[in-house]
């Protein structure tokens, strides 16, 4: 039985897919499992990686979890996996983890790298995938794409490589289901730098009209996103998109590696959520 943390978000809900179109049995957790939307044959089951009690049922009979970070959970999640049984656990990471720092840089990297020293601590078979910018983070721009042909937002010549989604998923399945992957940690980007500018336009091209990026003060943003988003998130998000202004975003052939086939564009991926827009 495989276990699927985060099972109603962006990579969950794909890898669920996967997972049970190869054949594999399936259980997804989830605080709310009468509310979700998931194939018929996945077993759903109530529970929380913040509530440790809630862990022991839900991994019983589970040979391999697919973890989705939550802050602070790590040790927890850990002994309830080894009283489990547990033998495989692939992380959902982050790229902003640096393993040569002494000190992680900031909320995001320093409770996603808790999480990875607990699992490298616990004698599981650990696998780490750490994602850099997910390309789901522009359906923050769909309102304005909806509304008009201008995305307004800080920093345009803020630089990434956004990845797909579906390729984590595709990763993800194969570390959870194939030998191989114990022991390491994959960096997964998409396959080119791209600034926001840059998204922008392509954007434009595969909806087939013009879209262009107009820069905002990044203090007025950063002032209307404070709405939504913790502070000390906001400013590692900040702190990141100005920290690559006039910078190209490094690129791995990660995906390709583990699943045997190119990255998929950010093009790609506007075409397969071209409807959000």
């Amino acid at each position: 039985m495989l276990l699927v943390t985060g099972a109603t978000g962006n990579v969950g809900r794909h890898l669920l897919n996967l997972l049970v179109a190869d054949g594999h049995r399936v259980r997804a957790l989830s605080r709310d499992p009468q509310r979700a939307a998931w194939p018929t044959e996945v077993d759903a089951v109530a529970g929380d990686l913040a509530d440790p009690a809630s862990l022991d049922a839900a991994l019983t009979g589970v040979t391999s979890v697919f973890l989705f970070a939550a802050p602070g959970t790590g040790p927890a999640f850990v002994a309830a996996a080894q009283r489990a049984g547990v033998r495989r656990v692939v992380l959902m990471s982050s790229g902003a983890v640096d393993d040569d720092a002494d000190v992680q840089n900031g909320p995001i990297a320093t409770y996603h790298a808790e999480i990875e020293q607990a699992l490298r601590g616990s004698g599981l078979a650990w696998t780490v995938l750490r994602p850099d910018v997910f390309a789901t983070n522009t359906l923050m721009w769909a309102g304005q794409t909806r509304s008009g042909d201008v995305i307004r937002g800080a920093y345009a010549g803020a630089a990434s490589a956004p990845v797909h989604e579906a390729d984590l998923a595709a990763v993800a399945a194969a570390a959870l289901t194939e030998d191989g992957h114990a022991g390491q940690v994959y960096r997964l980007t998409g396959p080119a730098s791209l600034t926001h500018a840059d998204q922008a336009a392509i954007l434009g091209r595969a909806l087939g009209r013009a879209i262009r990026y107009v820069e905002l003060p990044a203090e007025v943003v950063r002032e209307a996103m404070s709405a939504h988003v913790p502070g000390p998130i906001l400013d590692d998000i900040f702190a990141t998109w100005a920290g690559s202004v006039g910078r190209t975003a490094p690129t791995t052939v990660d995906v390709e590696k583990v699943t045997g086939r190119p990255a998929r564009s950010y093009h790609d991926w506007v075409l397969d959520h071209a409807a959000a827009f």
